[in-house]
Order: C-alpha cells, then sequence, then structure tokens
C-alpha cells in the first residue's frame, strides 16, 4: 500500500432542504483513502454513510466542503472533465448490479473503455480478459437477465474494474446476495485489490465484509465517530 492519497475529503456537509425541511446529512467529514487500501464505513441507516459516497464519487454536489480525487477539486472542475475524471479514475459497485439488460456482458463491461474513447475492439478485448479474470468467460455473450445474481454482481465488478481506476467506490455490494455467493465476491474483492492495487471504499451493514478491510469507520449522525 502506497502513502499516496487518491481520494480525500475535508469538512464535507450535506444539507437537504425542502419548504420547511432542512435536514443536515452530513456534518463536517474528514476522510483520506492511499493507493491501494481498503476501507469500510458501518453505521446505522441514515447516518450518512450513501450520501457520503455519493458525495465522494461527484455524484452529487456538497453544501460546503472539499473533495479532491486524483489531485482534482471535485468543486472546481466542470460536468465535462467532471465525467471524464469519474470515468478515468473511479469504479462503482451497487448492492444492485445497475448492468444494462439490453446488452450482452461483454458489451457492459466495455462500456466505460469506449466513453473513454477506446477503439471497440480494444475494449472488448480488455472487457474479455477481465470477465474471464471473474470466472464469467463462458457468460460474454449472455444478458443480465439470463445470469445469477451472484453472477452479475460479479460482471459489476468486472465493470468497476476495467479502466484500472485509483478507487472503487462499493455501496452494500454484497447486500443482496447470499452467504455463500457475498463470500466469492469478498474474496473477488480482495484479489482484485492485492492484484491491481485499486482502493475500495465499502459502505455495508456486513460485519463479515467490513472485517476484511484494512480499517473500519464508523458513522452516527452525519460525522464519523472512530
Amino acid at each position: 500500500m502506497s502513502d499516496a492519497i487518491v481520494l480525500q475529503c475535508s469538512q464535507l456537509t450535506k444539507r437537504y432542504v425542502q419548504g420547511d425541511l432542512d435536514v443536515a446529512v452530513l456534518k463536517g467529514v474528514d476522510l483520506s483513502i492511499r493507493a491501494g487500501q481498503r476501507l469500510a464505513i458501518m453505521g446505522a441507516s441514515g447516518s450518512g454513510k450513501s450520501t457520503l459516497l455519493h458525495l465522494l464519487g461527484g455524484l452529487e454536489k456538497p453544501t460546503s466542503g472539499t473533495v479532491i480525487l486524483d489531485g482534482f477539486d471535485l468543486n472546481n472542475i466542470g460536468a465535462g472533465k467532471l465525467g471524464q475524471l469519474r470515468n478515468r479514475s473511479l469504479g462503482f459497485i451497487y448492492q444492485f448490479h445497475h448492468l444494462l439488460g439490453e446488452f450482452s456482458l461483454i458489451e457492459n463491461v466495455a462500456m466505460p473503455l469506449l466513453i473513454g474513447g477506446l477503439p471497440v475492439k480494444e475494449a472488448q478485448r480488455q472487457a474479455i480478459e477481465l470477465l474471464q479474470r471473474v470466472g464469467l468467460g463462458h457468460r460474454i455473450q449472455h444478458k443480465p437477465g439470463e445470469l445469477s445474481g451472484g453472477e452479475r454482481q460479479r460482471a459489476a465488478v468486472a465493470r468497476a474494474l476495467i479502466n484500472k481506476p485509483k478507487c472503487v467506490l462499493a455501496d452494500e455490494p454484497t447486500g443482496n446476495l447470499d452467504s455463500k455467493t457475498a463470500d466469492q465476491i469478498y474474496k473477488l474483492m480482495l484479489e482484485l485489490n492485492q492484484e491491481l492495487q485499486v482502493s475500495f471504499l465499502v459502505v455495508t451493514h456486513d460485519p463479515e465484509l467490513a472485517g476484511r478491510m484494512d480499517h473500519v469507520l464508523h458513522m452516527e449522525d452525519g460525522v464519523i465517530v472512530t
């Protein structure tokens, strides 16, 4: 694990205001993730975990504070540059795979490379290689609806890693899986973390998954308490 910081935030706050409703979801969060590091964030529902992940991933803007991704302040770059940076430097894994049902696995996994401008043949070659790595080489032409839940989630892991991002943000990546399949996903994520030196920031309620990370942070009422 390197000392280089790939993703960090400082005094991050997020408020949602609508009419008389004013809810402070994040209340000044500081966090740094180093290259190759594995961090878990645990906490009760409503503590701010997923909101923090959305802000770190540039999916929402903070009310105040800064997010620095791969040396860039997300507050100070335009939408086009932000999209390019997210595509290049981040991978995302969700509880529900979010694969596109009308496309085959190879098309789903290759899509971030195609968005980044890579020629189709090379994008598909890299997608096949990574799908083979996650045990889906025999499924590349299948569509998500033809796969089991575990296979879909392994494909989602492959898609998150296809661009060799600096950091993967995972929101309950095993929350929809049985314990045996979840264990396969744990092992796959750890293997790819070690092999590719990709950082993982994982929001989870699963103590088994959290226990396999380097550090476990706990959120309560919009702040990190440990």
